[in-house]
């Protein structure tokens, strides 16, 4: 039987690039493709595949939160490759848990090394099931994955910028704005805007990413490639034409903010629309 194959990544040449050289292995059939995570959770729910390439750093619902999400939902997990130009720590940690990667730019044969571990796996797990049970020293994927999901979260929470406050240059002055007081962010010709109830500014940021990296990420939501809103602050889901939704904010002009063909489906989840 060939070997089930997805391949999440929000990079369009990160996915043709890993196509091919999965195509290029006997007995691996890539049976879809997806390019964000709520795309990968409703393609391993429908495809059920043995092994899901997934990309650690996608917008909304990156890897490990998909992980999370499929672990949650208490759905039959596959075997997880993590593609990813993450740091050593992440690296060891993904070996500390036997939980194979894929760093980028991928080298073929360290595809066709980890199509041959996962293979030993699957048949190893098959194995054990034939017996009727796991070995008492071998965990299981899942508890890896778990194991492994923690050790990233407190990563996260430690390297979490410790001030909630923000920069704004505003009325020839530099003032610290709360996080929690801001309604959205945007940026039109290199420019970034940090909208408030009562305060509008600049922000000395270059790029909507070197922001976002001083946001609480549970609060703040990249709704479109020019806007960042924050979730507490949206007055109201506005429906729009061809199935897409603006979001009108709670600032003093209750502002309207698209959101993004890519971002739909993470709203969706969010207001359970």
């Amino acid at each position: 039987m060939p070997l089930t194959a997805l391949i999440i990544d929000d990079e369009s040449l990160s996915r043709q690039e890993l196509l091919y050289l999965l195509q290029s292995v006997d007995g691996v059939d890539v049976v879809a493709q997806g390019s964000n995570g709520i795309e990968a959770v409703e393609l391993v729910r429908t495809h059920k595949p043995d092994v899901v390439f997934l990309d650690v750093q996608m917008p909304g619902l990156d890897g490990f939160a998909v992980l999370k999400k499929l672990i949650d939902k208490k759905m039959g997990l596959p075997q997880i490759v993590f593609a990813t130009a993450f740091d050593q720590y992440a690296v060891r940690a993904f070996e500390v848990n036997a939980v194979d990667y894929l760093l980028k730019p991928f080298d073929r044969k360290r595809v066709l090394k980890t199509i041959e571990k996962v293979r030993a796996r699957i048949a190893s797990h098959a194995a054990h099931a034939i017996q009727g049970g796991q070995e008492l020293d071998a965990p299981t994927t899942d508890t890896r994955l778990e194991e492994l999901l923690r050790l990233v979260e407190t990563r996260t929470l430690a390297a979490r910028p410790q001030t909630s406050k923000v920069i704004v240059r505003a009325q020839g002055r530099l003032l610290l704005v709360d996080q929690k007081d801001i309604c959205f962010i945007s940026i039109e010709g290199g420019s970034i805007r940090v909208v408030t109830r009562g305060v509008e500014g600049q922000s000395n940021c270059r790029t909507l990413e070197e922001l976002m990296e001083q946001l609480d990420t549970e609060a703040f939501w990249r709704a479109h490639r020019s806007y960042i809103v924050n979730i507490q602050h949206i007055r109201e889901v506005v429906p729009w034409f061809k199935s897409s939704f603006q979001l009108r904010m709670d600032d003093a002009k209750k502002t309207e903010v698209p959101v993004s063909r890519a971002q739909t489906k993470r709203l969706r989840e969010l207001f359970n629309l």
